[in-house]
């Protein structure tokens, strides 16, 4: 009685807790009680793994590209700037995993990349927190230039603090 009690505060926790929230690992978003699974003998226990834990891009994760550079999406091999990984702004070197066919990009190519959205949250000046449901990047050149000519979906608005104005110009929604 009392562990069946201690369970369902611990689960009501949860799922208040979880309502800020509001992404799961099985159910992307959602109102009703993510990460609250019901067992056969009709007890409510709570997962573990339910949240997906949200970390910088380090080495290996695999980003998608969102301008007409020609490639799909390419894997992180290096942050140029802090130990941890990389964040919102932020220079990386990646390697190209997926390319059209008639991109300038090809696969198997080294290219340098901001990160435009990144799944880690970050907080604002204002106090609100800016964050994004995948980890995207924009292709550049060695001088910061962008390798395509347009940016799909929104770039937050941080870029012009890291001096990637261009980005800024060339991109269709700024959030």
């Amino acid at each position: 009685m009392i562990f069946s009690l201690l369970t369902y505060y611990f689960s009501l926790f949860h799922l208040l807790k979880t309502k800020i929230v509001g992404r799961s690992l099985f159910g992307g978003l959602s109102n009703s009680s993510p990460g609250l699974f019901t067992s056969s003998h009709g007890m409510t226990c709570n997962n573990l793994f339910s949240q997906q834990q949200r970390t910088f891009i380090q080495m290996r994760t695999v980003l998608k590209v969102v301008d007409n550079s020609g490639a799909k999406k390419v894997m992180c091999i290096q942050a140029l700037k802090g130990k941890k990984g990389a964040r919102l702004g932020d220079t990386i070197i990646a390697s190209v995993k997926e390319a059209h066919p008639n991109g300038k990009v090809k696969k198997g190519k080294v290219v340098y990349g901001v990160v435009v959205r990144a799944a880690m949250q970050k907080g604002r000046c204002d106090g609100s927190e800016v964050k994004f449901d995948d980890n995207a990047v924009v292709l550049v050149d060695k001088q910061g230039q962008p390798i395509g000519t347009r940016v799909f979906g929104p770039v937050p608005h941080e870029l012009r603090q890291k001096k990637h104005v261009k980005i800024l110009t060339l991109a269709g929604h700024i959030a």
